[in-house]
């Protein structure tokens, strides 16, 4: 995936002051793949800015330009390369990071110009990178570090990382091999980064990592057999809105949902809001991915959630067309969804990832198999979406908004996370708005994914 265009610095509307004193070298960020990379190249940019760096929003003004990269799928890595043959054109002196980053040769055989290459999380070689090629001219009045640090973000919002790694072997995904294994954050260092953010301003916390309820579970020794609920429960004390992504459904997650159903009512802290990978339905398809197996349990553990926290929606991905996929067990996995009714679905066919075990797996789907299954699949997870959007209309719900523009003021509701889900509009009264603000609308108009309300 790719972020939105708007946070290229060739099409960006600046997020960070760009005021240039004379001689102050400039950096510019084409920061590629999933909020984890976004959340590194925030700390890529704060490190540069304390060190008296200038950041760029376009290539012309760029003294070099620092591209973070995305390697999970090899369209990921195509889209990858591409972008560094852009900034080679439009800048000339690039330096990648990244998750492709940790494949050198691979970036070198096509890009041979490029002046440094670093892996994933590597922040000190790539600093060493840009000293190499710009080096740093700090002013010791001017130039100081943000006591929020770099955002990419709107400032209403912030993404928060809590780990590192993966301990999971699943054989479609390479991410230990970029990654590493599970390596958490100290508890109070998770938290003085969220004290600050919500202190700024910010009033939605996204709590993002490879897998963030084994958050913890790699220290020896710790308190807390699942170190994620007092965690989850200090953060939801911030009185910000607090969204956890990347939830796998271990049995403790059950625990979190309390604390859902509380925030439910209060309208804010943990949102009642789980993003869970299942990945796909039928035991034998998961048994192939190397994945916990157990759907129908699973269909347990959700009517479980809802009966303790009746407003809590589910966001979820799969992969269709996996190596082996026959179309009973594709059935098994509409016919899931039938049950499941989750409210956010995505959906990935299935690709090779150079190392990933599932490349000599037997059996691989036709490309045109594929997109027949992502067809059926998404006609169906569209009907499930555009069924329960219909039945809020008519109800008064809480929305934070994130952008207000002469003809309407996008915004989102509790059940939607930026940049992935839906949308609510406001299309009338909406002038003194601004983003971050947490308003009351009634649902008056609803679509496929997004909603329209006014305000109450």
């Amino acid at each position: 995936m790719q972020n939105p265009p708007d946070l290229r610095p060739d099409l960006a509307r600046a997020r960070i002051t760009e005021t240039k004193r004379d001689g102050q070298p400039t950096i510019g960020m084409v920061s590629l793949g999933c909020p984890k990379a976004l959340v590194d190249s925030e700390r890529i940019l704060t490190r540069l800015r304390a060190e008296g760096y200038g950041i760029s929003s376009d290539y012309t003004g760029a003294d070099a330009v620092i591209v973070n990269t995305c390697g999970f799928l090899d369209s990921a890595k195509a889209e990858s390369l591409e972008a560094i043959g852009e900034a080679l054109s439009e800048n000339g002196r690039v330096i990648v990071t990244g998750c492709l980053g940790a494949e050198p040769d691979y970036i070198t055989g096509v890009h041979p110009r490029v002046l440094a290459v670093t892996g994933p999380h590597q922040y000190e070689q790539v600093l060493d990178a840009v000293h190499d090629a710009v080096p740093p001219s700090p002013h010791p009045f001017v130039d100081l570090l943000p006591a929020s640090g770099v955002s990419l973000t709107p400032r209403h919002y912030s993404y928060l990382k809590i780990s590192e790694g993966c301990n999971h072997t699943c054989k479609f995904c390479i991410i230990p091999d970029m990654r590493g294994k599970l390596a958490s954050r100290p508890h109070r260092a998770v938290m003085r980064e969220a004290e600050k953010l919500v202190e700024a301003g910010v009033r939605e916390l996204l709590v993002i990592s490879q897998d963030t309820s084994a958050y913890g579970t790699d220290w020896k020794g710790r308190d807390h057999k699942a170190p994620i609920l007092p965690l989850a429960r200090d953060l939801g004390s911030l009185g910000a809105w607090v969204r956890l992504h990347y939830v796998y459904p271990y049995p403790h997650v059950r625990e979190l949902i309390p604390l859902m159903a509380e925030s439910a009512a209060l309208g804010g802290g943990i949102l009642p809001y789980l993003d869970i990978p299942f990945q796909h339905a039928h035991p034998d398809t998961l048994r192939r991915m190397a994945r916990p197996a157990a759907a129908s349990r699973t269909l347990d553990e959700i009517a479980a959630w809802r009966r303790d926290c009746p407003d809590i929606v589910l966001r979820s991905t799969f992969i269709v067309g996996y190596p082996g996929e026959t179309e009973a067990e594709f059935q098994t996995l509409l016919d899931w969804m039938d049950e499941a009714q989750l409210d956010r679905v995505g959906c990935f066919q299935y690709e090779n990832v150079d190392g990933a075990r599932s490349n000599t797996l037997p059996d691989h789907v036709p490309q045109e198999l594929k997109q027949e299954r992502w067809d059926r699949f998404m006609e169906k997870a569209q009907a499930i979406s555009e069924a329960k959007l219909a039945a809020r209309v008519g109800q008064r719900i809480d929305v934070i908004v994130d952008l207000v523009e002469d003809d309407a003021a996008t915004c989102r509701t509790r059940a939607d996370a930026p940049e992935i889900d839906g949308n609510l509009f406001i299309d009338e009264g909406h002038e003194s708005l601004s983003p971050g603000d947490i308003v009351t609308v009634e649902v008056d108009e609803a679509g496929e994914y997004d909603l329209w309300g006014r305000l109450a």
